[in-house]
């Protein structure tokens, strides 16, 4: 993988995507062509239109990051990435009509966007069948070899057979653990030299998966896997590269105190979110507030109660504000304040409140509270003081999700569905903590863009 902006990024996906780059400007050349001749008109010389082919290859190529197109699916099954690719082309199109209006300079012709959507449709599913499963195939996956038989060692053997995963485990060395779950592991005994068994397998990584680490590290084998070339990590740092969250199951506090991330000179980085939540939430209320007048009238008309309510919430260092949304749920949903976790078909759940929630118009009054700088766009999701103080109880590192400003999107809600559960908020508090740690205005521009998926294909709103 590669880290880009502290986020790790596939390396077939970032070869996929600079060729998609490519294949886009190629197709809005192509459709600028095919319009010109068809209307007899001449063509100037290609750098007199570098301009329009980069914002037209740069919006299709953020709209193909909005709907999924290089996730694990989409490198899975070619039929999948077609369907998105689609959908992403024509909301890139639709992009690109609009800032032809604004500015007509900055694009082509309405005529020829299509003509290049067209094109670039033909040319982005003919790359993909080209290259069919390589790039979701072994080719790019990096070899490992796995430290440990025991329980930590089988996780990462799970993993790597999951769809999509991005290494594979060539090897597994037992290091005396009294539980060995791994039959297929090697006794460390039975290998005279242990760097020259990783260099045969031909393996790029060394994990470190022991049970107990206390006087247990193997540090001259591991000094010499090093010197060798090959990379060596431990579990909890190679988790969160491969997976994008913290694993609560194998860090520990120093882990968390040493390992790179939560970095404080973010001085200019919050500077620039302020400016954008600023800019951005001014916008969107002049542009919904239209949409939540005639929701909160259609609230009105179904049901008994307020169209808008105020709910406590924990915000940045667990100051708590109050959170303005549309009413999704009947007056009487919640008995003397009491908090309820929300259950899937929740019956509390009126029918407008269902249609708002799956298209997360519920949430755009959140808006107001982004202005006033109690939440941001992107961070965790603010929760309930009562669910709080319950959950800091039973998660570990729970409280250390406060350190940043809560969000309207986040990273946890784009990769984990809705949840209602202790255990939900422990898997939910993984993706938060990888957030803290390693946010930068590329990942809040990665989960802006992916939350358009988000809206489009619901899953688990309740």
């Amino acid at each position: 993988m590669i880290r880009l902006f502290k986020h790790y990024i596939p390396n077939a996906v970032l070869l996929l995507g600079l060729f998609d780059l490519v294949l886009l400007v190629v197709a809005g050349e192509l459709g600028y062509s095919m319009r010109m001749r068809q209307v007899a008109m001449p063509l100037t010389p290609m750098h007199m239109r570098i301009p329009q082919l980069l914002t037209f290859a740069g919006s299709l190529e953020m709209a193909m990051i909005a709907v999924g197109v290089y996730g694990a699916g989409a490198l899975q099954s070619l039929r999948y990435a077609t369907a998105r690719l689609l959908v992403a082309i024509s909301l890139g199109v639709i992009f690109l009509s609009v800032i032809y209006f604004i500015v007509p300079a900055a694009t082509f012709w309405r005529s020829n966007l299509l003509y290049g959507m067209g094109v670039a449709a033909i040319l982005l599913i003919a790359l993909r069948i080209l290259l069919g499963k390589t790039l979701g195939g072994q080719v790019f996956k990096r070899r490992v070899v796995v430290l440990g038989a025991g329980a930590r060692a089988a996780r990462l053997k799970a993993l790597a057979q999951a769809p999509g995963a991005g290494f594979a485990v060539v090897g597994y060395v037992s290091m005396s653990e009294p539980a060995r779950v791994i039959p297929e592991a090697i006794a460390r005994d039975a290998i005279y030299n242990l760097a020259d068994h990783v260099v045969l397998l031909n393996a790029s990584e060394v994990v470190m998966a022991l049970e107990e680490r206390r006087n247990a590290l193997p540090l001259k084998d591991l000094l010499r896997i090093k010197t060798t070339g090959v990379h060596v990590n431990e579990i909890s740092t190679f988790l969160e590269r491969e997976t994008g969250r913290v694993d609560l199951q194998s860090v520990n506090p120093s882990w968390l105190i040493f390992s790179d991330g939560f970095s404080s000179g973010r001085m200019l980085s919050s500077m620039f979110k302020r400016i954008f939540d600023i800019v951005a939430s001014l916008l969107l209320l002049t542009l919904t507030l239209p949409l939540i007048l005639i929701t909160a009238i259609a609230i009105k008309i179904e049901s008994k109660g307020p169209a808008f309510y105020r709910q406590r919430r924990v915000g940045l260092y667990s100051v708590g504000f109050d959170c303005v949304k549309l009413r999704s749920m009947r007056q009487d949903a919640e008995v003397a304040g009491q908090a309820v976790w929300a259950e899937k078909d929740d019956p509390r759940i009126t029918r407008i409140g269902r249609i708002i929630r799956k298209l997360r118009i519920d949430e755009l009054p959140q808006t107001w509270s982004v202005l006033k700088g109690e939440m941001s766009f992107v961070g965790p999701r603010p929760e309930r003081p009562q669910f709080v103080e319950d959950l800091e109880q039973q998660i570990p590192y729970y409280a250390e999700r406060h350190m940043v400003k809560p969000g309207i999107t986040g990273w946890a809600q784009i990769n984990y569905p809705y949840g209602a559960s202790i255990e939900d908020s422990r898997q939910k508090l993984e993706y938060d903590l990888y957030y803290a740690k390693n946010y930068s205005p590329f990942l809040d521009l990665l989960i802006l863009l992916q939350t358009v998926r988000v809206v489009l294909w619901p899953e688990g709103a309740r």
